[in-house]
């Protein structure tokens, strides 16, 4: 389905990479370690393309457009950092199969992913949909990242 808000596409994609979170999270909670680090490197993976899409092409057309550069985007910058630093305490578990250690850091991680998108879906991307004309470009660009 293509999605010609940025809101629906971002929103979706934190769907997608809840879902790849959550079973990477089970299989490994199951001691399947081998289908959980796949899992969860996969999940890793697009979380990383989720930050680049954000920092490489939302942000600096929202900052341009709006001149605003200490704000919102700055905000979600710094909680990336977190949540990269977090991602990696988690692989170091994985490479230990160190399960309790896994679980505790992905329910850290867990926790902070859904206030970071919450505040992305209920205040950035609709800051960013009502500030960019060019939604629709932004949203192929991001697709394409």
């Amino acid at each position: 389905m293509l999605t010609s808000t940025i809101s629906a596409f971002m929103a979706s994609h934190h769907k997608e990479c809840d879902e790849q979170f959550a079973m990477a999270e089970e299989s490994i909670a199951n001691s399947d370690w081998e289908k959980g680090i796949e899992q969860w490197n996969q999940f890793a993976s697009e979380l990383e393309k989720h930050f680049s899409r954000e920092e490489n092409v939302l942000f600096p057309a929202f900052e341009s457009q709006t001149g605003m550069t200490g704000g919102p985007t700055q905000m979600m910058r710094m909680e990336h950092e977190q949540m990269r630093a977090l991602v990696n305490e988690i692989n170091k578990a994985s490479v230990s199969k160190d399960k309790d250690q896994f679980l505790a850091l992905t329910e850290t991680l867990m926790v902070t992913m859904q206030q970071h998108n919450m505040k992305e879906e209920q205040i950035l991307y609709p800051m960013t949909d009502q500030s960019l004309p060019n939604a629709v470009d932004i949203v192929e660009q991001m697709r394409h990242n």
